[in-house]
């Protein structure tokens, strides 16, 4: 994903800038309000299915270390109660993404591709950083008939940076390797885009049209042999 920063500026003509906010945080666990913290979110991404159809999504996203400091901040993560409490925040983050769809948009041209609410996630931690792992299982199979998907994965609203590193983290199913192909397609918003998201101040009212100006996209097509 392509983000702004109000605060600091690479290098490049725009750069890999980021924007301050705390959006995506609010949604995920009840935080309480402070300061906006930058956030950054690696995504890995399966898409699940047979040689027929494909059935659902398989995510692990990762959180930075500050992310992930807020997410445990008031939690009891003692060696004797870690276990409970990364089954808590688990269950909390999935039940408050599902207004959100889960921050994952998929579409067959115009129409979109929806899937089943998701009951259950994992949480797990290492070396200062939290992994949310979960699968979104598709409402119905959807089958392999050629047409151009198109998959995005992030917070309509605030600046918070969901992104697949590179193509390597996105993968398919063994018996959907062979009938699928992908692109993954990085953002290019306009100069005046940039300019409006750059000028607006960190306790602004959302726009929930900003976040997929800046973001990835995935393209992908699937073709079941005759």
């Amino acid at each position: 994903m392509y983000f702004l920063s109000v605060c600091k500026t690479l290098p490049g003509a725009v750069g890999n800038k980021r924007l301050l906010v705390s959006g995506l945080l609010t949604l995920l666990i009840a935080l309480p309000c402070r300061a906006h913290p930058h956030s950054w979110i690696d995504i890995k991404t399966r898409i699940l299915g047979s040689d027929q159809a494909i059935t659902g999504l398989k995510m692990e996203w990762t959180f930075d270390a500050m992310t992930t400091a807020y997410l445990f901040d008031g939690e009891d993560m003692s060696p004797a109660q870690q276990e409970k409490t990364l089954h808590k925040l688990a269950a909390s983050v999935m039940t408050n993404m599902l207004s959100q769809h889960y921050f994952t948009y998929f579409y067959d041209n115009q129409t979109p591709i929806r899937y089943q609410s998701v009951d259950t996630g994992q949480l797990s931690t290492a070396k200062g950083k939290a992994t949310l792992s979960f699968s979104l299982p598709l409402a119905k199979p959807y089958p392999l008939n050629g047409h151009k998907l198109t998959l995005k994965i992030f917070d309509p609203t605030y600046y918070v940076d969901m992104s697949w590193k590179d193509s390597h983290d996105i993968s398919f199913a063994p018996r959907l390797q062979d009938h699928c192909q992908q692109k993954l397609v990085e953002p290019n918003p306009t100069s005046a885009q940039i300019s409006y998201a750059m000028s607006l101040p960190m306790d602004a009212d959302p726009d929930n049209k900003l976040g997929q100006l800046f973001t990835q996209t995935l393209e992908l097509s699937c073709k079941a042999q005759s």
